[in-house]
């Protein structure tokens, strides 16, 4: 009896109440389902600068590579450098638990940085476990100095490859394209800003004093990790909250409807 007074008290009858309830279950599982998938869409291995990456420049960047498996650790990444456009500088931050790795290759035409002619450049960087990992539900950022950016590029694409301790390797490697949707696998891609003539005027410096402004970025990666991480937590949620309001939005169509149809009857 207290129902019926309730739907009483409120003008609705009993069916329309059913209705409503349909109806808002039906949103919280459609919302529930869209949080489920924004998660596994950005696990994936990405490069976020530390500041501006610049054309012409030098910048410091975080390779975030989170773990996407719930029965394994991440205990290996290697990042390839772009061939199209070879990196004359590249220096890997130490990170604790972790050993680096530096490949180096002959390039087909020389570099000219400052004044000198650079016959090879970095080609991979490696990171191998060495008493660290990244565990089910973790992520690790490994800091990279690089330079000089190119000029006439307005990104850089580097393929990633993520070894798991169960032996598993997943390739980050497709490049994506302008107006497609995201790859299965996409590699990680560093935008890069217009160039200003500040950084013009740091590429034309000595190499000594690019490095060292590398390495003070680097230093102070975590904050600006955190930056970068709430940036993704903020555009997966916003991507979420937008669905959520239409399905929202939905319901009150339907609440509208079907309150008509009463008055009418």
């Amino acid at each position: 009896m207290s129902v019926i007074r309730a739907h009483r008290a409120t003008g609705l009858s009993p069916v329309f109440s059913r209705t409503s309830v349909r109806v808002a279950v039906a949103t919280a599982t459609a919302a529930s389902a869209v949080l489920l998938l924004a998660g596994p869409a950005a696990a994936h291995v990405s490069v976020q600068p530390q500041g501006e990456a610049a054309q012409g420049g030098y910048a410091t960047v975080n390779f975030k590579v989170p773990n996407e498996r719930d029965d394994a650790a991440t205990v290996k990444l290697e990042i390839n450098m772009p061939t199209e456009h070879p990196l004359a500088s590249v220096l890997p931050q130490p990170v604790p638990g972790w050993k680096i790795s530096v490949t180096k290759t002959k390039l087909d035409k020389p570099l000219d940085m400052h004044g000198k002619q650079i016959t090879e450049a970095v080609s991979k960087v490696t990171w191998t476990s060495d008493g660290s990992e990244i565990g089910p539900g973790q992520f690790q950022q490994f800091p990279v100095s690089l330079g000089q950016l190119p000029e006439k590029a307005d990104q850089l694409v580097f393929k990633a490859l993520q070894t798991y301790d169960d032996k598993e390797v997943v390739r980050w490697i497709e490049a994506p394209e302008e107006g497609a949707a995201e790859p299965e696998s996409p590699a990680p891609v560093l935008e890069l800003s217009p160039a200003t003539g500040d950084h013009h005027g740091s590429a034309a410096g000595a190499d000594d004093d690019s490095d060292a402004k590398g390495k003070e970025e680097a230093g102070e990666h975590g904050g600006h990790a955190g930056k970068s991480s709430s940036a993704d937590d903020s555009d997966s949620t916003a991507r979420v909250l937008a669905v959520v309001g239409i399905l929202v939005g939905a319901v009150g169509v339907a609440f509208g409807v079907l309150a008509g149809r009463r008055r009418a009857s």
